[in-house]
């Protein structure tokens, strides 16, 4: 055998199939910043959670507008479980942007399941556009909380009491910048920075998954009562559950259904 046909050491791969080097593919370990990784491959939610109302400083450009993200306090007591609190009426979050919701409710995600994609329409005074009321509210007065109309628009606020939750916000404001935030969210169980509670604008589709093995426990709060009319489905087939082909088959009564 020749030198020529022997690989050179110094070659990593030399000792693989010619059609395996071909194919191979190395993983980046390099971190991006958290304002590329939030619109993308997502961030943990204590790296964006606030300690004041608004964006974190520093993601201005890449926050869907009145998203709220902040910590909240857990105490662990390791021999009997926890407590955490979310909000109070005299101060914390939702107090500073004036939003006291009209009703809460607790649901639970199976490990493995999740919500697809909903969103709830906005609500606009009678002859503005769209873009002209968003524009108002958000970009030009945004700490003016006594505009928004909560009680006329479904806004969200919610907790996790369980598991890991990966959780996504889309913009669908007309005239908004349409903008993506990703994120994971640690259960009260799971101590830690990803202890947070969030707000979601009407007009901002969401969706959330089960991160774990474990099942997911929520919490939340709206500023309606609920109205099925402002419950809007997007790419939400995830939540079904079809039946096997042969059980499909069977029910239709198809004669060759084993």
């Amino acid at each position: 055998m020749s030198d020529d046909s022997i690989p050179s050491k110094n070659d990593l791969w030399h000792a693989l199939s010619d059609s395996a080097k071909a194919q191979r593919d190395t993983r980046s370990y390099a971190k991006a910043d958290v304002a590329t990784r939030l619109g993308t491959s997502g961030v943990e939610a204590g790296e964006i959670a606030t300690d004041t109302a608004g964006p974190k400083s520093g993601l201005e450009d890449v926050w869907i507008p009145g998203v709220e993200v902040f910590q909240r306090r857990v105490w662990q007591q390791r021999h009997r479980g926890w407590f955490g609190e979310f909000t109070r009426l005299t101060e914390g979050r939702l107090h500073d942007i004036g939003l006291n919701p009209r009703q809460w409710a607790s649901a639970t995600m199976f490990a493995g399941t999740a919500k697809g994609f909903h969103i709830h329409p906005p609500s606009l005074p009678e002859g503005v556009a769209p873009a002209e009321w968003f524009q108002k509210l958000y970009v030009e007065n945004p700490t003016d909380y006594t505009a928004r109309p909560y009680g006329e628009e479904q806004w969200d606020a919610m907790f996790f009491v369980q598991g890991v939750i990966e959780f996504l916000l889309v913009d669908e404001r007309a005239g908004m910048p349409r903008r993506v935030m990703r994120f994971i969210i640690d259960g009260d169980n799971i101590p830690g920075p990803n202890n947070i509670g969030l707000i979601i604008p009407a007009g901002v589709a969401h969706a959330l998954r089960c991160g774990s093995s474990q099942d997911v426990i929520m919490v939340y709060g709206t500023s309606t009562t609920f109205t099925p009319e402002f419950e809007g489905r997007i790419a939400s087939g995830v939540e079904q559950c079809p039946l096997p082909d042969e059980w499909q088959a069977y029910l239709d009564g198809d004669s060759n259904a084993e």
